[in-house]
């Protein structure tokens, strides 16, 4: 099982890389999540190329699961983790691996960001977004119980989802 968390967030190791990777490990505990701080790629994201992004995209592309994870900024994701999605192909970029959306925001008014503004783009690029988007308080993400339950209640999803007996066989041209 290969799990990755991405972060967009501008500032290194934020809370919202905290929180992040906290959802991957209530989500998959027997699997260590891979993390990319975006903010680490820097100016590599600003065009096409670079190898560092592109082994970051590799590692995405390749992962069964991956949390992208973003502040709310301007009550969106940033265009940090815009950046690192326009790396990726229309429809087939994500193609089979499972993600879920992450946002961390200071109060409740964006509590559906992750599911109207973040997903939406998941599923263009051709990510598997099952799962409902978390919307998590900055401020008490740690404490208030939220990551827990979203993992009691969506957890057994991911592993379904993720399971390599459960998935679909590739077709086979038999011509």
């Amino acid at each position: 099982m290969t799990v990755t968390v991405v972060v967009g967030n501008p500032k290194p190791a934020s809370r919202t890389l905290t929180a992040a990777v906290q959802v991957a490990r209530a989500l998959r505990p027997d699997t260590e999540p891979t993390t990319i701080d975006l903010v680490t790629l820097g100016p590599g994201l600003l065009g096409w190329g670079d190898p560092a992004v592109a082994a970051a995209a590799r590692t995405v592309a390749s992962s069964e699961l991956v949390v992208f994870a973003s502040p709310t900024f301007k009550a969106t994701y940033t265009g940090l983790l815009k950046l690192f999605l326009e790396q990726f192909d229309g429809g087939t970029g994500l193609a089979g691996v499972v993600t879920v959306p992450v946002m961390l925001g200071a109060g409740p008014t964006h509590a559906l960001a992750p599911d109207l503004l973040l997903k939406p783009v998941l599923v263009e690029i051709g990510g598997t977004a099952a799962l409902p988007g978390l919307y998590l308080s900055d401020r008490t993400f740690g404490e208030d119980g939220v990551i827990e339950e979203y993992a009691r209640r969506w957890g057994p999803v991911v592993a379904a989802l993720t399971d390599p007996a459960l998935r679909p066989v590739e077709a086979t041209n038999h011509a």
